[in-house]
């Protein structure tokens, strides 16, 4: 058995790690994460529950494919619970694939740092146990370097969602400025057409309350 642990900090508040999360997949990364669907999505108690199927590609050595059989395409189960009111965001993952040789379980959760609410701790756990096959300490060092490698990948992958998410927000904010002040030249204009209109007008009114 092994078990890996992982601590990271990200500078950026929960609310915008946590959405990060959701739109994480796919990203240039890690492109061994082929498929994201999800199997149930549900509401209780304030609190929103999620069932997602991964499936990725692992890419065993051909001698590993020999003992375990074709990776290709693996899967795992992944269960997530967010709950907005103590801001904490908590994933468990299963492997569904190799069941009867591997049995794989990685625990993450998100919260907001303690002392500093602009910021959010990763805090990752993962437990690899093989059996009944050969060459198991050789295995699960291989997948616990896996697991290393696409947790790297998958901060960097936030990250990136991160950026994109600041782009999108900083274009619609030029946008929307441009509308602001589109808006505001036009309805200067009306009103300088007003203010000339009733200026031509006045006179042609007193005029004609002059005339006996």
């Amino acid at each position: 058995m092994k078990i890996w642990t992982s601590e990271h900090i990200f500078n950026h508040p929960w609310e915008t790690v946590t959405q990060a999360v959701w739109q994480k997949y796919p990203n240039p990364m890690n492109p061994s994460v082929v498929g994201m669907d999800v199997v149930e999505r549900k509401v209780e108690n304030g609190e929103l529950y999620s069932h997602r199927l991964v499936t990725t590609k692992w890419g065993f050595p051909r001698w590993a494919e020999m003992i375990l059989g074709p990776t290709n395409l693996c899967h795992a189960s992944e269960h997530s619970r967010v709950n907005p009111h103590r801001k904490e965001m908590v994933l468990k993952t299963t492997n569904l694939t190799f069941c009867s040789f591997v049995a794989w379980q990685e625990h993450i959760t998100y919260k907001p740092h303690p002392k500093d609410s602009e910021k959010t701790i990763l805090q990752q756990d993962a437990v690899i146990t093989v059996h009944n096959v050969p060459l198991t300490n050789w295995i699960e060092n291989y997948i616990t370097g896996q697991i290393s490698y696409n947790a790297t990948k998958g901060r960097q992958a936030i990250e990136w969602v991160v950026s994109r998410i600041n782009d999108e927000v900083e274009e619609l904010k030029k946008t929307t400025d441009g509308l602001i002040k589109s808006v505001d030249s036009a309805a200067n204009v009306a009103k300088r057409s007003l203010d000339e209109l009733q200026f031509i007008a006045t006179p042609a009114r007193t005029t004609a309350s002059s005339l006996p």
